[in-house]
């Protein structure tokens, strides 16, 4: 196994901020399948539109997370650490193959943030299927960015989304935020070209 940055100095603490993308499927898929399994029977066929509603709303927060807290520019000690902790150690070492996903004792709490703003703002079950659209946005999210640092991706979709997010690793981290996805960027303006000006 190759060396990663070193984060902590407590092994367990260290050992939290790895994990590989089976860790992701088999901590997130069966809850979407749980939250499809409990709002089609009240749904039917609505709660594909919600899912797809949620999926959509997956996308945007992405966007939104990666350009605005993991490239927060910090000027304290402190917050240059906490986005060091979130995203840099993975610009640091974009290889590193147990740090391409967010690890579940970082994603679960915020999970579980983003469930309780959807049950703020939808009843059961229309949050529940909106919800497991959200997750299923995450697990192609996580997966597709470590098939990006990790994986030969086939087929002129999986090559155009690579390219797309080595970009961001390798022409300049102020652009290419959409992980799964270049919809937000091409909307947002912050694409990145094959080069960078001089």
């Amino acid at each position: 196994m190759r060396d990663s940055i070193r984060l902590f100095d407590n092994p367990l603490l260290e050992r939290l901020t790895k994990a590989r993308p089976t860790t992701v499927v088999l901590v997130y898929a069966p809850v979407v399948a749980a939250l499809l399994a409990i709002s089609g029977p009240a749904l039917g066929w609505a709660a594909a539109g919600w899912a797809a509603l949620g999926l959509a709303a997956w996308t945007l927060f992405e966007y939104g997370m990666h350009r605005v807290a993991f490239h927060w520019p910090a000027r304290s000690p402190w917050g240059r650490r906490l986005v060091f902790l979130m995203h840099g150690c993975h610009h640091a070492d974009p290889g590193d193959p147990e740090r391409a996903v967010m690890p579940p004792v970082a994603s679960l709490p915020l999970a579980a943030a983003c469930y309780g703003v959807a049950a703020l703002a939808l009843a059961a079950p229309l949050r529940d299927a909106a919800f497991a659209g959200f997750l299923f946005g995450y697990l192609h999210y996580d997966l597709t960015h470590w098939a990006c640092h990790q994986a030969h991706m086939a087929g002129p979709l999986g090559r155009r989304l690579k390219r797309h997010h080595l970009r961001h690793h390798y022409a300049g981290a102020d652009g290419n935020y959409g992980g799964g996805h270049s919809f937000w960027d091409w909307a947002f303006g912050s694409v990145l070209g094959p080069r960078r000006p001089s």
